[in-house]
């Protein structure tokens, strides 16, 4: 059995992530940013092990991941890798959601 996938943030993805940890430093409690990170590691080593766990959007060719409702982990498998490519705050308008 593999020990599991390596991932890998786009530059993009990172970039969204720290966003979201900003605003959550300044408008919420330690206790948030904490459930957040918890939250975010239980997925990735979810996805590590078993890409194809999550849904599989078509419209946008990647799998995504909902993380505590308010956020979306975008992502897709390439060879051993997972490529996280967005970290997108559900509270925006999907229109701006980009993948890169």
């Amino acid at each position: 059995m593999k020990s599991g996938f390596k991932i890998f943030w786009t530059n993009h993805a990172l970039t969204e992530l720290n966003q979201t940890f900003e605003y959550l430093e300044e408008n919420f409690t330690q206790k948030e940013l904490q459930r957040l990170s918890a939250e975010i590691e239980r997925v990735l080593n979810l996805i590590a092990h078993n890409p194809k766990l999550f849904p599989f959007s078509e419209n946008l060719r990647v799998r995504k991941a909902i993380i505590l409702e308010l956020n979306t982990m975008y992502y897709r498998e390439n060879k051993d890798v997972i490529e996280i490519l967005s970290f997108f705050s559900n509270r925006q308008n999907p229109n701006k959601r980009r993948l890169k």
